[in-house]
């Protein structure tokens, strides 16, 4: 049988216990880690004859999106951006490196591909040496179908390093 004593323990146990819990969360609310993110786009053409350009992109300005936004409301109103034309949001400050084509006049090159894949893996390198982490990878390909051989390539590697 419990005693009075005994129910005092019990509930004052279970208030400590909800107070460590609620202080766990608050704690873990309040210790969210926030990141800087890099971002590098491959471009690769894949038109044949080696017509094309592919290029790396990294080291962009650093640009708020905010003036070039527009929010449209549900009654049909909006909030028009600030900045209306595209040389407006244009930025003309980044680094770009030069890759091979996929195609030459002869047809598709390999060693093209593994020179375009030693460059990429050195940019990669310095950029985890530099302390960035790799968070994500999106590829893609864009051509208008069969009957349009132009195309390319484009692959995005994700950076992120904490504040």
């Amino acid at each position: 049988m419990k005693t009075s004593k005994d129910i005092v323990i019990g509930i004052c146990a279970l208030i400590g216990f909800a107070a460590i819990i609620t202080g766990f969360k608050s704690e873990e609310i309040s210790t969210v880690q926030q990141y800087e993110y890099e971002i590098v786009t491959v471009v690769e053409s894949v038109v044949p004859k080696g017509l094309g350009r592919s290029r790396m992109i990294a080291k962009t300005e650093v640009v708020d999106y905010n003036p070039s936004t527009t929010v449209r409301m549900e009654d049909g109103e909006k909030d028009k951006s600030k900045n209306d034309k595209r040389k407006d949001i244009r930025t003309k400050a980044f680094e770009e490196t030069k890759l091979l084509n996929f195609y030459n006049i002869g047809g598709i090159r390999f060693n093209n591909i593994a020179t375009n894949d030693a460059m990429v893996k050195s940019k990669l390198n310095q950029m985890t040496a530099d302390g960035w982490e790799l968070a994500f990878v999106t590829g893609g390909v864009e051509s208008s179908g069969d009957k349009d051989p132009n195309g390319i390539y484009l692959s995005r590697y994700i950076f992120k390093k904490p504040l």
